[in-house]
């Protein structure tokens, strides 16, 4: 199939008018708050996980803490990294795409046609 090009050479994405857009974008919008909330109870879930086991370290006695072993703090880093520090970016992610569905919702009218990002594409094609 034949594609519009644009002048600067990438393909025309067709448009849609905003009247039938604007209850796929509050349901896209829907469902990232939601993604963007379940990361952030795992982020917070892991962090009170990490405090209590922090504190059992802190109230053991000498002689039971030089048994027991602690994690090393490079593991620490690591798991911070894994558990916290990208989920925290996926979030920062979703509410940029919140934001900009938002944006698309406030600035137009039932009537207009509106062009979108290539990320809103898969809002049109379920």
């Amino acid at each position: 199939m034949l594609q519009a090009l644009r002048s600067d050479g990438m393909p025309l994405r067709p448009t849609r008018k905003a009247a039938e857009v604007l209850p796929f974008l509050e349901a896209f919008i829907t469902r990232k708050e939601q993604q963007a909330r379940e990361i952030e109870q795992v982020v917070e879930r892991y962090e009170v996980k990490r405090m209590k086991e922090e504190r059992a370290y802190q109230t053991m006695s000498s002689f039971r803490r030089m048994l027991s072993g602690k994690k090393p703090d490079h593991h620490l880093a690591v798991e911070y990294i894994h558990y916290v520090k990208k989920p925290m970016e996926q979030v920062r992610k979703l509410r940029a795409e919140i934001e900009q569905a938002r944006q698309i919702m406030n600035d137009s009218k039932p009537g207009d046609d509106i062009t979108f990002p290539e990320e809103f594409e898969d809002i049109f094609s379920s």
